[in-house]
């Protein structure tokens, strides 16, 4: 069920507070710029039952773009505030932390890339001044630079460490460094044309953007996907959990030592990502997800998926049996209930802290039935988030096997095409992606492109938690509470 109300800016911060009192979190916000001026979207999200409420702030076309800050009602609404700031210049009013968020200090001062008229991207300018870090000062305390750029294949981020002795005592991460327009690369083309790139956005999340796209899509034509592809879907989408779970598994385990369990981990992913390649002919599973259907080649073999499945279980209690392992993973970067709460932590890190919210139950496309038990545990450190992971992956193997039962491969299963111009020309997607939940809002122009795509990865919720949860831990805890977050910052840096 979604609802729309036109608000003024005056109004809208009693109508936020209202739908966040009822239990609704801020899911997205969204800046247009329409013919007739300025309009920004907020999407409020509950469930169950799925409930979606968007209120729609029109800015004089002649007035000050600027809307009154939600801040201090939502942690999350100050982010999306400054991001709507840096890309579109609409002005949060007394937003408490002003300070540019998406645009580091070299973009040109003025340029807002996400208005129509922004045109081609200015040449970097000089550094207005050295980004405002918070200088933490006292006897014995020293800083800790790390990255941007990074060994291997890490994306690029900044992290900067106040630390007495081996003590973090705050840790500030600095992001945005690879801002790649890809809002902007949606607008104007056709909606099979976008497809491609909503399964780009993060790359290890090629179902749960790609799906959050087309159930966006469909909802904005009117489009009504078979029941047999919605099933394929949600076979894909837990294919894509198990693989990412399992790396990671592997990979917490190689940050604390244990190299072999690592090895072992990275073997079972490769057969993952070859059994990937079988169904939908790409090892990230990309092609499989298709505006209004699916498309797979195979169906996965249950006495394989059985088999992988022992085979991690095997990984799991050797890694928890190991004295060394489950002593650097227990009480290691505590992340607790309340600030994840206050943070609007998503997926497997509100899950290790007690909180059990999963799209696949608020937000069902398709049903999940008794299967679907949700993993939670709630003593925030880098052990739950392992456990929530292990367990997970058991969960998602047996609703691999339950949604297989009945579909039948090589097979494209697709919705009639809607007839143009039909449905309510806007429509969100709202999908449990393997690190949360991914939120989209699509709106058509009349010739029925892409006009506008906002799409949200849990990332962007994640992020603000890492520096809480290390506090008081000591450095060489960093990059094995990293991994246990293993956030993305392509996904974060649209």
């Amino acid at each position: 069920m979604r609802k729309t109300y036109q608000v003024s800016p005056t109004t809208l911060p009693q109508h936020a507070e209202d739908l966040l009192t009822q239990g609704n979190r801020l899911a997205l916000v969204a800046a247009h710029h329409d013919e007739q001026g300025m309009r920004v979207v907020y999407l409020f999200v509950s469930g169950p039952p799925d409930t979606r409420t968007e209120l729609h702030v029109r800015l004089a076309p002649n007035g000050p773009e600027a809307v009154p800050t939600l801040a201090h009602l939502s942690f999350p609404a100050g982010r999306f505030e400054r991001e709507m700031r840096d890309l579109f210049g609409i002005v949060p009013l007394d937003h408490p932390l002003p300070r540019r968020l998406v645009r580091h200090f070299h973009w040109p001062r003025g340029w807002y890339p996400m208005r129509p008229k922004a045109g081609s991207p200015p040449a970097f300018g000089e550094q207005e001044g050295p980004y405002p870090f918070l200088e933490v000062e006292g006897d014995g305390v020293y800083e800790i630079p790390v990255g941007p750029v990074h060994a291997g294949l890490i994306e690029p981020g900044h992290f900067r460490f106040s630390v007495v002795g081996e003590t973090i005592l705050k840790l500030k991460a600095r992001l945005w460094f690879v801002h790649r327009g890809v809002e902007k690369l949606f607008q104007g083309r056709s909606v099979a044309a976008g497809l491609p790139l909503a399964e780009r956005i993060s790359g290890d999340t090629a179902v749960g953007h790609a799906l959050a796209y087309c159930l966006a899509v469909e909802e904005a034509t009117g489009t009504e996907a078979p029941p047999e592809a919605q099933r394929a879907r949600a076979l894909l989408l837990e294919l894509e959990r198990v693989h990412n779970h399992v790396a990671d598994l592997g990979m917490l385990c190689n940050d604390v030592g244990h190299g072999i369990l690592n090895a072992h981990a990275q073997r079972v992913r490769e057969q993952l990502l070859r059994l990937n390649k079988e169904i939908t002919g790409h090892r990230l599973l990309r092609g499989g997800v298709v505006p209004g259907g699916a498309a797979l080649r195979t169906l996965p073999d249950p006495v394989r998926l059985k088999a992988i499945g022992e085979d991690i279980r095997e990984i799991t209690d050797l890694a928890l049996g190991h004295s060394t392992v489950r002593d650097r993973f227990t009480g290691t970067a505590i992340l607790h209930t309340a600030a994840a709460r206050e943070i609007g932590c998503l997926g497997y890190v509100a899950r290790a802290s007690g909180i059990p919210d999963d799209a696949r139950i608020a937000h069902p496309f398709t049903d999940y039935g008794a299967q679907l038990s949700v993993p939670v545990h709630d003593s925030g450190d880098v052990l739950a988030r392992f456990l929530v992971r292990a367990e997970e992956i058991d969960v998602s193997l047996a609703l691999i096997a339950q949604f297989a039962e009945g579909l039948s491969a090589p097979a494209a299963v697709l919705a009639p095409a809607p007839f143009p111009g039909t449905g309510p020309r806007t429509g969100v997607g709202l999908v449990e992606g393997w690190r949360g939940t991914i939120a989209t809002r699509v709106e058509l122009a009349p010739d029925g492109t892409l006009a506008r795509v906002k799409p949200v990865d849990p990332s962007f919720f994640n992020w603000p938690a890492l520096p809480v949860a290390l506090a008081d831990t000591i450095v060489p805890d960093f990059p094995l509470t990293n991994k246990s977050f293993n956030l993305s910052y392509a996904g974060n840096d649209l």
